[in-house]
């Protein structure tokens, strides 16, 4: 008998959840980017097509999928996915929708645990004052475990810890106590603080404050079609990538939080709410925050140089917090605990979301009580974790964040539109879809999730394993194909990493370049050991299923 007696309190809690869920970090410091790197308003169509023929479909089979399993009890993909085929492997391709959430979890709350310390260092207006340089160098200090501002030990260890207890008690409370309480305040809050930012966005004006453009340069900057880089396939490529990171597809997550829905209440209209929420979130208040701002004091030419060698993490930690304190010690107090606030409120909704896939397991299958389900959650993202945080300058992060947070989300969802749409079977689909629907959802997605949306995710997978060198599609046909570093071949061979040590001739860089290809591949064999134990679970419950005839 299993001891998961969970459900939703609310229809307004399920979606506040779920958009949530889908709602994080990469909404306001990685979609911003992508727009920069892929030519502003050109990457903008693609994206948008992307979430019309693979976003929304995505969406539709992951909760289809979770209700279904969930009036069998299930609320978690491996068994999800076995009840939709009886067939023995099914049930260790869902194992990805445990794995992936445990192992970006143990990445993902580092990072959620840096907006919380940011929010109490700009309440101590730690930032006020210093340059850019400054505030960069306060970054670089605090990743690397240096001598925090206040002489608090370990600073960036201490707030992980804070930031996973925080997370662990929350979900131990339970879905509509605890996760749904949650997305309900904090939700609103987000749209809030988000709202302020924007608006200071859409206002600042050449010669003011040192601002160097209107922020009317940024907005024309992402919003102005460059059709010229319309067919370019690096940038679709960019932009069905982006949709995996922004609705939070593809990792397990969904389905757990849809197998609590009864089995008569609505999916179509509460997926589509919630990916629209997402969306409002993005590309309205997203894309009116980082790069007006940013470009309304850095130029144009100054954004895209520090996007390129610092990424979204570098634009929105390194830059933003010396860019608020433009408009004065008060108010750029106030924008830093807004800005780090509302990405903490994305971050804790998302990390949440992430520890009901394991908690279900065991409840489902061992019989765990939930509080002890979420601590175990809690300890195993702590000592997972915990590379990410003493060995942060060796790409631990960056590792887990690839395999976990990018190439294994296309992976599941490959897998499961595929079962969806050919095994289960289509018609079958489209009746778990529209049961209870409170919208009439249109005829041609029939088409267009048994079609599209799995070809367009094999050619986002062999496009990410294949990738040209500078995503130059054109030339590697015509002059011949050489794999760009971060191609999922290059990736899987070091060969980045192999080429620099090979050309190094710095003692200390050697080392340092041998010290990280050391840790990268360490972390790899962590997370494959990760998973491999996870397979082994479900194996196990299998077994008990068996010996108990409820298979």
């Amino acid at each position: 008998m299993s001891a998961n007696k969970e459900s939703w309190g609310s229809r307004v809690g399920l979606i506040l959840a779920m958009a949530g869920n889908a709602v994080g970090l990469g909404n306001f410091l990685r979609f911003p980017v992508q727009a920069v790197q892929n030519g502003g308003g050109a990457f903008i169509i693609p994206y948008l097509v992307c979430f019309l023929v693979m976003g929304i479909p995505l969406l539709w089979i992951e909760w289809s999928m979770g209700r279904f399993g969930g009036k069998f009890g299930h609320h978690s993909t491996p068994f999800i996915v076995d009840t939709m085929h009886r067939n023995r492997l099914w049930k260790y391709i869902g194992v990805f929708g445990i794995w992936t959430n445990i192992a970006v979890a143990s990445y993902y709350c580092y990072l959620e645990s840096w907006t919380l310390s940011y929010v109490f260092h700009s309440l101590a207006g730690t930032f006020s004052g210093l340059d850019q340089n400054g505030v960069s160098a306060f970054f670089d200090e605090y990743v690397s475990l240096g001598d925090s501002t206040f002489g608090i030990p370990y600073e960036p260890i201490l707030f992980f810890v804070i930031c996973l207890l925080l997370n662990t008690w929350i979900l131990s409370q339970g879905l509509a106590k605890g996760v749904e309480r949650v997305a309900k305040i904090g939700m609103p809050l987000l749209i809030l603080f988000g709202m302020f930012l924007a608006y200071k966005g859409f206002t600042i004006t050449a010669g003011e404050n040192g601002a160097i453009n209107d922020s009317s340069v940024g907005l024309n900057f992402l919003w102005t079609p460059n059709f010229d880089e319309l067919w370019s396939p690096t940038v679709w490529l960019a932009a069905a990538g982006q949709i995996f990171f922004t609705l939070s597809v593809g990792m397990g997550t969904i389905h757990c939080y849809a197998s609590y829905v009864r089995s008569k209440d609505d999916i179509a209209l509460n997926a589509m709410s919630a990916g629209w929420m997402n969306e409002f979130v993005e590309v309205v208040l997203g894309a009116s925050i980082l790069i007006p701002i940013s470009i309304g004091y850095l130029g144009i030419d100054g954004v895209v140089n520090l996007v390129n060698s610092q990424g979204g993490l570098g634009l929105g930690f390194r830059t933003l917090p010396y860019l608020f304190y433009q408009w004065g010690d008060v108010l750029g107090a106030v924008a830093g605990v807004m800005w780090f606030g509302l990405l903490f409120f994305a971050g804790i909704t998302s990390s949440l979301a992430m520890g009901t896939p394991w908690m279900g397991f065991l409840q489902d299958e061992f019989n765990w009580r939930r509080r002890p389900a979420a601590w175990s959650f809690g300890l195993i993202v702590l000592l997972l974790g915990m590379p990410t945080v003493l060995f942060f300058e060796y790409g631990v992060f960056d590792e887990y964040d690839y395999w976990a947070g990018t190439v294994s989300l296309v992976v599941f969802a490959l897998f499961e539109s595929i079962l969806f749409a050919w095994v289960f079977g289509m018609n079958k689909g489209w009746r778990e879809i529209t049961s209870g629907a409170d919208i009439k959802v249109p005829g041609i997605y029939k088409f267009i999730i048994k079609f599209i949306t799995p070809l367009l995710l094999l050619w986002v997978f062999i496009g990410s394993l294949i990738t040209p060198k500078g995503g130059d599609w054109a030339g590697a046909f015509r002059n011949g194909w050489v794999l760009d570093d971060g191609s999922i071949i290059s990736k899987i061979k070091n060969t980045s990493l192999k080429r620099q040590l090979a050309e190094a001739t710095d003692p200390a860089v050697i080392e340092q370049l041998q010290d990280t290809l050391f840790f990268v591949n360490a972390s790899r064999i962590l997370l494959v050991a990760m998973f491999l134990s996870i397979a082994v679970l479900v194996y196990m419950a299998y077994k008990k299923r068996v010996r108990e005839g409820r298979i």
